[in-house]
């Protein structure tokens, strides 16, 4: 079946679902295939709960008018998204919707969610839900952009080179931002010199389609790295189109924008002074599409952060931050020197193991343990990765279950806490 008949299909029932645990009545459902699971062998199961349609690439044993043959179902899927895309090269003003692509080591979900929240508050947007942000995840969120959309933003993670490129093919992107480049996913990058490459391929697109970039300018490797981009829109503490600092990171995070926009002083509730680049971005991005001012401001003091990611909690006496969605050496290091430096007392750190490091990995977690020690802390307890396996005094367990148990036997009152993790070791689970 050819892709353009297929999008006819998808136009009457355009609910596409890959998990037959969640098939609804008239979705459509796509058999993907993974190393432990493949979805050909439940086409019927779908469609007995209600599927309009199932997409194969496989022999389906009693043929159904409903199942559809491919050669290839993720291939079509993808398909299926750019073919939805294309469709918004103009809108029905006759102006291009723009399509913002965001991706970064660090704070791309937390950026994409500011962003969101400004861009809403005065055009139609639509955005990547949770971290839908993969091979399977960017063409869904493409396919749920509806046609009354204004602007998109897509975010895009990566765990290896060219791939940031073949999300390019189908999202064509107009705008992009790149919130930095740190010590993420190394295995699959090959270093550090690979992950800048591999984020690189996001400037290449643009570069090549005349596209628009939001640099952010402290980074001087962002800066080379941006260079022959037709547009570049920047923001950072100094020398940019938007100009920003941090007032106050004792508690919640407040931030004065100096230059480029008419704000001042954003209260903030979100916690650490490494949100101050996902916040300038935001308002660069709200300045860049005309959003007014005090709609921004607006936007950025009513953002409530949410998925274990820069949240204060109270509970039990203690003040606790939960930033437990993701870790790599960059976010870890930036994430305990914030705490070191943040008003409190009887800190307590609990930290969760970083994945994807590949040879790097007992060296990362060493120079971790290394910064830890230069602190004082009340309590340090590590869950874990390689914890185990390099030096250290602390307190070590092996999941974060445990982790838990040990937790709700500790009293904590008047103390405050730091929980970071890895999104593999769940450290939110401490908590429950």
């Amino acid at each position: 079946m050819l892709i353009a008949d297929l999008y006819q299909i998808y136009l009457q029932f355009p609910s596409i679902q890959t998990d037959t645990r969640k098939v609804k009545k008239d979705d459509l459902f796509f058999a993907l295939k993974g190393p432990n699971f493949n979805g050909n062998q439940f086409a019927h199961a779908a469609l007995a709960k209600g599927a309009a349609y199932a997409i194969v690439d496989e022999p389906v044993e009693n043929t159904d008018s409903r199942i559809i043959n491919v050669p290839d179902v993720l291939e079509t899927l993808q398909g299926l998204a750019l073919y939805h895309r294309s469709l918004f090269l103009f809108s029905t003003s006759g102006k291009e919707v723009p399509f913002i692509a965001v991706t970064g080591s660090n704070g791309k979900t937390t950026s994409k969610e500011l962003m969101h929240a400004v861009l809403s508050s005065t055009y139609k947007t639509y955005t990547t839900e949770g971290n839908l942000n993969n091979h399977i995840g960017i063409p869904l969120t493409i396919l749920k952009v509806k046609q009354d959309a204004e602007i998109a933003i897509i975010e895009m993670g990566a765990n290896h080179q060219k791939e940031i490129e073949a999300y390019c093919t189908y999202t064509m992107p107009t705008h992009g931002v790149i919130t930095n480049c740190g010590k993420a996913h190394l295995e699959g990058f090959g270093g550090e010199d690979g992950v800048r490459k591999g984020k690189g391929e996001l400037y290449d697109y643009l570069r090549q389609n005349k596209g628009a970039a939001f640099v952010m300018w402290d980074y001087d490797y962002l800066r080379k790295m941006s260079e022959g981009i037709s547009i570049r829109f920047t923001y950072g503490t100094r020398d940019a189109d938007i100009t920003g600092i941090v007032t106050s990171s004792s508690g919640l995070l407040e931030v004065s924008i100096t230059r480029g926009a008419d704000i001042g002083l954003i209260k903030t509730n979100l916690v650490g002074e490494y949100n101050l680049p996902n916040i300038l971005l935001a308002v660069a991005i709200g300045k860049y599409f005309k959003v007014p001012d005090e709609k921004i401001k607006t936007a950025l003091e009513h953002y409530m952060p949410s998925n274990s990611r820069s949240q204060l909690i109270e509970k039990d006496g203690a003040k606790i931050i939960l930033d437990a969605y993701n870790a790599n050496p960059s976010s870890m290091k930036a994430a305990i020197e914030n705490f070191a430096k943040m008003e409190g007392e009887n800190k307590i750190l609990i930290l969760g193991g970083m994945m994807e490091l590949g040879p790097e990995s007992l060296q990362e977690h060493q120079n971790l343990i290394n910064l830890v020690n230069k602190y004082k802390w009340e309590v340090v307890v590590l869950v874990g990765g390689d914890f185990n396996k390099v030096n250290h005094s602390f307190t070590f367990f092996e999941n974060s279950s445990q982790a838990k148990e040990w937790y709700k036997n500790q009293i904590f009152e008047h103390s405050s806490i730091l929980i970071k993790g890895s999104r593999s070791t769940a450290m939110e689970k401490v908590l429950e």
